[in-house]
């Protein structure tokens, strides 16, 4: 695993979403972490001091994983770029044209009620 900035492991991320385009997964997870021990963290709450506490950014398509570290202040800056390019790369998510149905089931009502045609009373 690499621990990378925020620009290249953008970079990263968009060109693990080009290569799995046509087939593959990626595999994005979000986590607080504070980058230290458990050793560490005792010593820090010990002395009374507090834990900034930091998210930890993985990325994986199976064969290749990055990660990044994003702190308080980085973070809209982050999440806008991080927006743009799942909206760029989920085009399988995007709405169809509804044109179509609303045709198909036009014609099925017309096809239903020439065919099942009530006899008249006299």
């Amino acid at each position: 695993m690499v621990l990378l900035q925020l620009d290249p492991f953008l970079n990263e991320l968009t060109s693990m979403f080009e290569k799995s385009k046509e087939k593959g997964s990626v595999w994005v997870t979000l986590k607080r972490s504070s980058l230290k021990s458990k050793l560490q963290k005792r010593k820090l709450s010990s002395a009374g001091e507090s834990i900034e506490y930091r998210c930890l950014i993985r990325a994986t398509d199976g064969k290749k994983t990055v990660s990044t570290s994003v702190g308080a202040k980085d973070h809209q800056r982050f999440q806008a770029s991080y927006a743009t390019i799942l909206k760029a790369h989920m085009t399988a998510l995007k709405k169809r044209e509804r044109k179509d149905r609303k045709k198909s089931t036009e014609a099925e009502k017309k096809e239903g009620t020439s065919t099942t045609t009530k006899p008249k009373k006299l």
